[in-house]
């Protein structure tokens, strides 16, 4: 079942159902931007606005953001990074295609606060203004596919402060919302904090353990829930490198970050970019687009 969801703040409409996006029914290209770390420092407002123009130059049918719209709103009050928001919101207006957002962690704010003011009542409450919507999850349908964005953050305090898990609660509506979408149809899922990754083993070591705020750690639940339906891409975030697998006939995208190594230039080999994806029925053809930018953050800093 779609959420029904209002404007979105660039002033699209989030529409459940689009019938001519595509040049064809069941042919879609998409980009798929995360991890952008909105700051304003350094130039990177000038690093938005020649993502965007890459983006707009490519004339996808539709974008999805996959997270980390700014940085370090988990820690900070709503009035020290609404600078920031205002930052993104420059280049989420820009971009020309419809635009469909996931939450990051750094999305939230002032979920623990570093100055110990009191946490936001809903952390989740800025981002949702920002973006235009009424929840964080949510689904729609475009070109003969159906899309699924999901929240993968939940806070809980300690060392970690966050961890990965998709809620009990989307669990259930996200079984009640495949449950209406017909066998054939191709689905998509979105989630900031990977369902899978090969990250760790591949720059730790094989034996490695990620920590619970780096991977969804119910991820098997999730996998076991859409077993049975024809999901055939999952978009990632979080991990800030450019990584494809494919898991029994899904593919796996994590998609490295139009902030590369939050500023710094590239981070293990990724440099920053974006995906651009055509689905054609169940054909997933990917690619990673450096879109030119060359880091202007000091050493040090």
């Amino acid at each position: 079942m779609t959420v029904g969801l209002g404007l979105l703040a660039g002033g699209c409409l989030v529409k459940r159902s689009w019938t001519t996006v595509g040049p064809k029914k069941g042919t879609l290209r998409l980009v798929f931007y995360t991890d952008i770390h909105t700051r304003t420092e350094w130039e990177t407002p000038l690093a938005l606005e020649k993502a965007a123009n890459a983006i707009n130059g490519i004339n996808p049918d539709l974008v999805i953001a996959g997270g980390d719209l700014i940085t370090d709103g988990f820690e900070s009050s709503a009035a020290s990074v609404e600078p920031r928001w205002q930052a993104y919101m420059r280049m989420h207006r820009a971009i020309e295609a419809d635009l469909f957002p996931a939450i990051g962690n750094h999305d939230l704010v002032a979920a623990i606060p570093e100055d110990r003011s009191p946490p936001a009542s809903d952390p989740r409450a800025v981002y949702l203004s920002h973006m235009g919507l009424d929840r964080t999850y949510y689904s729609f349908d475009a070109a003969g596919y159906h899309f699924v964005i999901l929240d993968s953050i939940q806070v809980t305090g300690g060392s970690l402060q966050y961890q990965g898990v998709i809620s009990r609660e989307q669990l259930d509506w996200l079984k009640q919302d495949l449950s209406s979408v017909h066998a054939s149809t191709p689905v998509v899922l979105v989630t900031h904090i990977p369902l899978l990754t090969v990250f760790f083993s591949a720059t730790v070591g094989a034996t490695f353990a990620a920590k619970a705020n780096r991977v969804v750690t119910n991820n098997l639940e999730v996998l076991k829930l859409i077993e049975n339906h024809n999901v055939i891409l999952v978009l990632q975030g979080h991990l800030h490198h450019s990584e494809l697998i494919r898991w029994r006939d899904i593919t796996f995208i994590v998609g490295g970050a139009v902030c590369g190594k939050w500023w710094r230039g590239p981070w293990h080999g990724t440099q920053e970019g974006f995906n651009l994806l055509t689905l054609t029925g169940k054909r997933v053809d990917w690619e990673y687009i450096d879109y030119g930018w060359e880091e202007r953050r000091p050493k040090g800093k």
